[in-house]
């Protein structure tokens, strides 16, 4: 191997860091060891193949830019490698400025002369028309992290229209902007799937887009690849990115619309609603001094809530005091549980139809939970198990996991490939050889590489391009093309997930592998 492990550890003492993330939380500015790199500029550094030569439709809106403003439109329009066939717009249209809900029509794009199709028109999802002329579809928006906002539904039409076509799917990952940890609400009922609500989530699932691709690809199994994002983590919040924040739909002008949209956007049909573009919640017979006082008291993290009449609404301000923290979803439904309370108002009911109120809740259940007068508590204890068994199904589909989480920390490792800081369902660890072991399917997916699993010889096979590695679970014996080598450790099974040694699948696989101790991580780079 080109370097022990003991030379990398003095080595990463040097180790000057590719550029920083300055993270906001609250008072405290953290400085990141990684730069933060859009999806769409990462497929320019490392993943224009995927683009070149090809003909390309591209989903996308206002927000498509990357981090000097540059629109994804005309990045790919000034590509003289790439041909740009096709535009679709989501909800709002492709410069977002139709109210919710406003038809859109399609039309031809007045200086690129190419269609710019409506996807919230005649049909939601492209047609096989549509798709004819490309050989790949991008997806570059930014979602708000909720079930309910619909470019995440477009995106899930898209995917399977491209499956039906035979087309690829390449999705330029983007943050979910209040963060990657936050996962709350009942899970989606298939009887109350709709356009906001397009699968199982919960209201908030605490995904990136490029994460939910790969969660609805479980049952789509498109042609995807995930461009994903460099230097990000669950942790981070849009604020963290150092990006400036443009307005993803009519509603959403700015950050606080986005953390209040799940926390005042919920009572559709009930009277209770949200005003000042989701940063006050109330309604008619509501006292606003005693809705604060139960809301305050109810110990939400991150948010106060100021009492606040709106002509004869009575209501309250949200005040967000910790973004990082404050929950939106949990606090969307403490503020419908209390008003039901305070005002016993009419909760809407599914019957041969079902009522918008449930499709947003993705279930009748909170409306029964609000005429029966339960409390907050109550109702997260009853969808607590369905939320539980939501979040150990999403860990199969997550890219991102955490660095400073592991810092310093004995027994703790992380893995960075390609400066995208990798979530691990099986915790790396090092071996009683100094080896650092890694699952091999996560290691694989990260670099591109295919895993095959032979039970009968406890086999695994890697496939990255020409190269073919072979390793048995209990072997030192590592095969490289045909060629065999002697490791000082082996692979193991540990719980029900397959541990390789990373630096030497690493390494015959043509990456460098670094060591930085003060993070306790290992880092590959190609």
């Amino acid at each position: 191997m080109r370097k022990t492990l003991v030379v990398l550890i003095l080595a990463s003492i040097l180790l000057v860091p590719l550029g920083r993330v300055y993270a906001q939380n609250n008072h405290n500015v953290e400085p990141r060891l990684f730069p933060f790199k859009l999806g769409n500029e990462v497929l320019y550094s490392r993943y224009h193949h995927l683009i070149a030569g090809k003909r390309v439709g591209l989903i996308t809106n206002q927000s498509g830019v990357n981090t000097k403003g540059e629109s994804t439109i005309d990045v790919l329009a000034n590509d003289p490698a790439v041909e740009l066939v096709a535009l679709f717009g989501p909800e709002h249209g492709i410069d977002g400025k139709a109210a919710a809900g406003e038809y859109v029509e399609s039309y031809t794009h007045p200086t690129l002369g190419v269609p710019v199709y409506s996807l919230y028109g005649p049909t939601r999802k492209p047609t096989p028309n549509m798709l004819e002329g490309l050989d790949v579809l991008l997806y570059d928006v930014q979602d708000i992290g909720s079930r309910t906002y619909t470019y995440i539904s477009t995106l899930r039409l898209a995917m399977e229209a491209a499956k039906e076509c035979g087309k690829t799917v390449v999705v330029l990952d983007r943050p979910n902007p209040v963060g990657g940890e936050i996962v709350e609400a009942p899970v989606l009922e298939d009887r109350f799937e709709s356009f906001v609500g397009i699968d199982n989530l919960p209201m908030a699932h605490g995904m990136t887009v490029g994460e939910l691709a790969r969660f609805f690809n479980r049952e789509i199994g498109a042609d995807l690849v995930v461009v994903p994002m460099e230097g990000y983590t669950r942790d981070m919040i849009f604020q963290d990115t150092g990006l400036e924040w443009v307005q993803t739909s009519p509603n959403i002008p700015d950050i606080d619309s986005v953390f209040g949209y799940m926390a005042t956007g919920l009572g559709e049909g009930t009277g209770i609603r949200q005003a000042d573009k989701f940063k006050w919640i109330g309604g008619p017979g509501i006292d606003s001094v005693r809705f604060a006082q139960l809301l305050n008291s109810a110990g939400l993290p991150g948010v106060r809530f100021i009492p606040e009449d709106r002509g004869s609404l009575g209501g309250v301000r949200l005040q967000i005091t910790d973004y990082h923290s404050f929950n939106p979803a949990k606090s969307g439904l403490y503020a419908l549980a209390y008003a039901r309370q305070l005002t016993n108002f009419t909760v809407p009911k599914s019957g041969s139809t079902i009522v918008m109120f449930d499709k947003i809740m993705g279930t009748d259940r909170v409306g029964q939970w609000l005429e029966q007068k339960l409390s907050p508590q109550e109702m997260e204890r009853r969808y607590k198990d369905e939320l539980e068994e939501f979040k150990r199904e999403r860990q199969k589909y997550l890219i991102y996991g955490y660095i400073d989480r592991y810092a310093g920390k004995p027994g703790q490792v992380g893995v960075v490939v390609n400066n995208v800081p990798l979530y691990l369902d099986a915790a790396a660890y090092i071996d009683n050889n100094h080896r650092t072991m890694v699952p091999v399917r996560a290691i694989s997916e990260a670099i591109g590489a295919q895993v095959d699993w032979d039970e009968g010889q406890r086999l695994v096979t890697i496939t990255h391009g020409n190269t073919v590695i072979r390793l048995w679970i209990g072997n030192q014996v590592i095969e490289v093309n045909g060629e065999k080598h002697v490791m000082d450790t082996q692979p193991v099974i540990k719980g029900d997930r397959t541990m390789v040694p990373l630096r030497f699948v690493g390494e015959f696989l043509g990456m460098d592998v670094e060591w930085n101790e003060d993070y306790r991580l290992a880092i590959l780079t190609k």
